[in-house]
């Protein structure tokens, strides 16, 4: 119930954030009439972004490094594996929702040169994100799963940190090429987890030329 609470909790702010916004109660709302669509799709856009933001920020620099070097690896590795599919599902949706208000407030038609582009950097995120969900996320998971059978084996995986991994490879052929390719396809979703962050740090800049502090 505790995440349940913590919800209630932040609608309850954000309700009381639109009842006294200047649109609710300024001199150009009229009366009691909900606030504009334009600023509703605004507000979505800019809280599924921070989210993203934010999410990527933490998962990508400082949570997992934690993790990694306090964890046993397989403890690390099986809680990774629950992590990352709702992780990448939590971002590639709120990226969907900020290219969805984003588009409909910057019409194609009509939108800068300096809009497109950055209609162009939340569709990367999505795509990136979509990629890891879909692709190289499952192909991580069963490759840990098949390394893990081989590293139980051997008695290792409960130590934290690759030393005794690298150890037993140098004398097991199998776990040798089990870590290249693990290697290869965790490089390939890294890579892609990069790009959607950089792509909405590029965002993040434009979005900082916007705000009037």
């Amino acid at each position: 119930m505790a995440w349940l609470t913590r919800f209630l909790v932040a609608v309850a702010f954000l309700a009381i954030g639109v009842i006294f916004s200047p649109e609710t109660f300024g001199s150009n709302s009229k009366g009691l009439n909900s606030p504009k669509l334009s600023t509703l799709l605004k507000l979505a856009h800019l809280l599924c972004f921070s989210t993203a933001w934010g999410a990527a920020l933490w998962v990508t620099f400082i949570g997992g490094i934690i993790m990694f070097k306090n964890l046993p690896r397989h403890q690390f590795g099986n809680l990774q594996s629950k992590m990352f599919p709702a992780y990448f599902s939590m971002v590639g949706l709120c990226c969907a929702i900020s290219v969805a208000s984003f588009a409909y407030l910057h019409p194609w038609t009509s939108s800068s040169t300096t809009e497109k582009y950055q209609l162009g950097f939340l569709l990367s995120a999505f795509a990136f994100n979509l990629t890891n969900l879909f692709v190289f996320t499952p192909m991580t998971i069963e490759m840990m799963k098949q390394r893990h059978k081989v590293e139980r084996e051997e008695n290792i995986g409960d130590e934290v940190g690759w030393t005794k991994n690298r150890e037993v490879a140098k004398v097991n052929p199998k776990l040798a090429a089990m870590n290249k390719k693990f290697g290869m396809i965790h490089g390939l979703s890294s890579l892609a987890n990069i790009m959607s962050f950089g792509s909405l740090a590029m965002h993040s800049w434009y979005l900082a030329g916007k705000i009037d502090l």
